[in-house]
């Protein structure tokens, strides 16, 4: 079972609570319950955060594999320039197309970092997201149960 879905069953527990007769806008819920979801979130947390870190580890790897896909392709391109000395015009040559792959290679390489930076991003806002309103639902479930409490006890 996932977050979401936890916090949908919390959401029924909530629509279904009785109303407390003079109360205002309190009511009883299943405490015992609430208290089980708000374990099963607890336990669902590390596996979204591990969630989370792999995306930051593809995102490392990406930039590995774009770096040493840049680097040989400058290798290369600097072994095809070595190897065509033989005439002022191909030494020229050889140099613009070397240096046209360089640029080609850091521009791909800098893509692909803006693109696995950006797609991190995302994935870290979308959990940053999901954690405010878990810790939001999460603050008003105990605000709920110690009202529930503080009426119960006559505070």
């Amino acid at each position: 079972m996932n977050i979401e879905e936890i916090l949908a069953m919390m959401d029924e527990i909530l629509d279904r609570a009785v109303a407390v007769p003079f109360s205002g806008r309190k009511s009883l819920i299943d405490v015992e319950a609430m208290n089980n979801l708000i374990h099963d979130i607890r336990m669902n947390l590390p596996r979204e955060i591990d969630q989370a870190r792999g995306v930051v580890n593809e995102r490392k790897q990406l930039i590995s594999d774009a770096s040493r896909e840049a680097d040989r392709i400058i290798k290369r391109a600097e072994e095809r320039a070595n190897q065509m000395v033989a005439a002022q015009e191909v030494v020229r040559m050889a140099q613009m197309r070397a240096e046209e792959l360089m640029i080609n290679a850091q521009q791909r390489s800098k893509e692909l970092h803006h693109t696995s930076r950006d797609h991190v991003d995302e994935m870290l806002e979308k959990t940053e997201t999901l954690y405010l309103k878990n810790l939001e639902e999460i603050r008003k479930s105990r605000m709920a149960i110690k009202n529930v409490g503080n009426k119960n006890t006559g505070r």
